[in-house]
C-alpha cells in the first residue's frame, strides 16, 4: 500500500490524504487572511483636520500595510503575512526618531518557521513604536492590522504613496501569490 504518516493520536493516513488536507488547510488560511484583510482594511473616508487628505490604507508587494492619517503612517505586516509566517515569537523594532527611506528595512519579525525583514512603505521619521510587541509578539497573529502595528512614521515624501497598492489591488496580489 501507500506509505503512511503516523499522527501523535495514533491515527494513520496516507501521504495522499495528508497532502490534500495540508493543501485545504493552506487554502482556508489564505482565504481567511484575505477575507479578514479586506474587512479590516476598508479605507475610512473622513477627512483629517488640517489636511485635505483622506484617511486611507495602502499595501506593499512584501505585505506591509500603511494606514495614512494626515502625514502619519501607521505601519505593520498584513494578516496575509502573519498567516504565512505562522506563530510570531519575536519582533525587532527601530527607535523613535530613526529615519528611513521607502523600501529600507526598519525591523524584522521572527516566527517558529522563518525570519523576515519588515520594510518602510514610505520615507519618514519614526514617531512611535508599538512597545506591546516586545512583550507580546504573538499579538501580530491575532491582530496584525489593528493592535499589532509596528511603527508610526511621519511621512516625508507623500508622492511615494502613489506607488503602493489599494485594498483591491492588494487582494488580487495575494490571490496570485497563493496559487
Amino acid at each position: 500500500g501507500a506509505p503512511c504518516l503516523f499522527i501523535p493520536n495514533f491515527l494513520t493516513i496516507t501521504m495522499a490524504s495528508a497532502s490534500i488536507m495540508l493543501a485545504n488547510a493552506t487554502r482556508r488560511s489564505v482565504f481567511q487572511a484575505m477575507r479578514s484583510s479586506s474587512r479590516l482594511s476598508t479605507a475610512v473616508t473622513s477627512p483629517s483636520f488640517g489636511s485635505a487628505r483622506f484617511m486611507a490604507t495602502y499595501y506593499t508587494p512584501a505585505h506591509e500595510y500603511c494606514k495614512v492619517d494626515g502625514n502619519v503612517a501607521t505601519v505593520g505586516i498584513t494578516d496575509f503575512a502573519q498567516a504565512a509566517l505562522g506563530d510570531i515569537v519575536f519582533v525587532d523594532l527601530p527607535e523613535p526618531d530613526d529615519e528611513f527611506e521607502a523600501k529600507d528595512s526598519f525591523g524584522s519579525v521572527e516566527s517558529v518557521k522563518a525570519a523576515s525583514d519588515v520594510y518602510a512603505p514610505v520615507s519618514g521619521k519614526v514617531l512611535e513604536v508599538n512597545e506591546a510587541l516586545t512583550d507580546e509578539p504573538a499579538l501580530v497573529n491575532t491582530s496584525a492590522e489593528d493592535e499589532a502595528w509596528f511603527i508610526k512614521l511621519e511621512i516625508t515624501d507623500e508622492s511615494e504613496l502613489s506607488g503602493l497598492m489599494g485594498a483591491d489591488a492588494y487582494k488580487e496580489h495575494c490571490e496570485k501569490e497563493a496559487h
